[in-house]
């Protein structure tokens, strides 16, 4: 993207998310989150049929969320700062509510490849 596309598509990623990336196995038989961050993105909700990437079933998207930066696969993401939680809820996802899974990424180049359009397609969590 030339500089002012650049500067026009960070412009746009005018609200906070909360970021935790995919849990890890924690070495007892658990998993554990890394530290959430807060992170620039655009937020949109939505209702739209689409294939988890991790398993390919057919689920219904509730937002996709543009970002400037690289997420994973079955991390979270919650639409408010860090601020907004409190201590036990900035290590573990699953205790907020509204704490979305991302299911699906997509990055596609600019004209130059020199940046990236990245959507993290959310789902609200499975159970189980």
């Amino acid at each position: 993207m030339s500089p002012s596309r650049t500067t026009a598509y960070t412009s746009m990623l005018s609200q906070t998310a909360v970021y935790w990336d995919a849990p890890q196995p924690d070495g007892g038989g658990g998993y554990t989150f890394a530290d959430a961050v807060e992170i620039a993105c655009r937020w949109e909700d939505t209702s739209e049929m689409t294939r988890r990437a991790d398993t390919g079933e057919e689920t219904v998207a509730s937002a996709v969320v543009y970002v400037n930066q690289d997420l994973t696969i079955g991390g979270f993401l919650y639409l408010g700062t860090l601020d907004d939680l409190d201590s036990g809820e900035t290590v573990d996802p699953l205790t907020v509510a509204g704490a979305q899974e991302i299911m699906k990424l997509d990055k596609v180049p600019g004209r130059r490849a020199e940046t990236f359009v990245r959507e993290a397609w959310l789902a609200n969590r499975r159970s189980g």
